[in-house]
């Protein structure tokens, strides 16, 4: 069956960046959004989606296709509230920034039905803004789509077939590219490569006030480096909570790791260890080359 509908529960950067993107690469049926009835209103007026209800459970009504795009706490609420249900033939996903939590809780809901009825999945895309005024139809060019299997879910054998082969399409039609990963490893990747330079930005831009003020000029004197070390430090907290909740564990060792690494370089700054570091720094940039 072809997805005729799709529901978007959260239409805000996420979530109604995949609205228009599916609408810029020619989606033909409907997108309903749900959501506050303010943010519902501004997603209709950018063309993100056809029609929105505050109600998951009437938002949900009719779609083939639920994704799920709010904070990662709230993404397992919506599991536990839609999931039971939703018709056996509807797809539930989610684009939540952790994956641990998710899936557990999708086992939980649907038992050994799970592999059949959710994916779990995670666009490695995003803004310092938060919102559908932010929303971006390109948002997931060349972006890496996660997709964490569940326990005994065969993920790449279900996406030759149905729903799922069907979604995935659409994910490779709006730009992004497809890769597996354990939830477990996934939220560890996920804490080295995204939660900690969150975290880092952060801790600077607030040692930055503390020590010369908020009114400082502060950001020209300091250039490129300075603008980018910091851009991200602006990204909401009510995001940022529930990653920082949900892959609590993961994010502290990664931190604690990156704190030794800092402490060394603030013991070394006249010794040879110095240049020793930034050459092993560099690694990393050969790496990727």
């Amino acid at each position: 069956m072809p997805i005729r509908q799709i529901t978007i529960v959260g239409t805000g950067l996420i979530g109604g960046s995949f609205a228009l993107a599916l609408r810029k690469k020619k989606f033909a049926g409907t997108i309903v959004g749900c959501d506050r009835e303010s943010a519902l209103q501004r997603a209709k007026q950018c063309g993100a989606i056809d029609k929105g209800y505050a109600e998951p459970a009437d938002a949900v009504r009719g779609s083939q296709v639920v994704l799920l795009a709010t904070p990662v706490l709230a993404i397992v609420d919506l599991i536990g509230r839609l999931g039971p249900s939703l018709p056996a033939n509807t797809l539930l996903t989610d684009v939540g920034s952790t994956k641990a939590m998710v899936v557990q809780q999708a086992m939980k809901v649907f038992g050994k039905e799970a592999g059949r009825r959710y994916l779990a999945g995670h666009p490695m895309a995003g803004k310092e803004h938060c919102g559908v005024d932010y929303a971006d139809s390109d948002l997931f060019q060349n972006a890496v789509w996660f997709l964490t299997p569940l326990p005994d879910q065969n993920v790449a054998q279900s996406m030759n077939a149905g729903i799922f082969a069907e979604f995935a399409g659409w994910i490779d039609r709006i730009g992004a590219r497809i890769a597996m990963l354990p939830a477990e490893d996934h939220d560890r990747l996920c804490a080295w490569i995204s939660h900690v330079p969150q975290m880092i930005s952060t801790a600077l831009a607030a040692a930055l006030v503390e020590e010369f003020g908020e009114e400082a000029p502060l950001l020209p004197a300091g250039g490129r480096a300075l603008r980018e070390m910091t851009r991200i430090s602006s990204s909401p907290y009510s995001m940022w909570r529930d990653i920082a909740i949900s892959n609590k564990k993961n994010i502290e060792d990664a931190l604690l790791r990156v704190e030794q690494r800092l402490a060394h370089i603030r013991e070394n700054l006249a010794t040879r260890a110095l240049a020793d570091e930034f050459e092993r720094a560099h690694g990393l940039k050969k790496a990727k080359e």
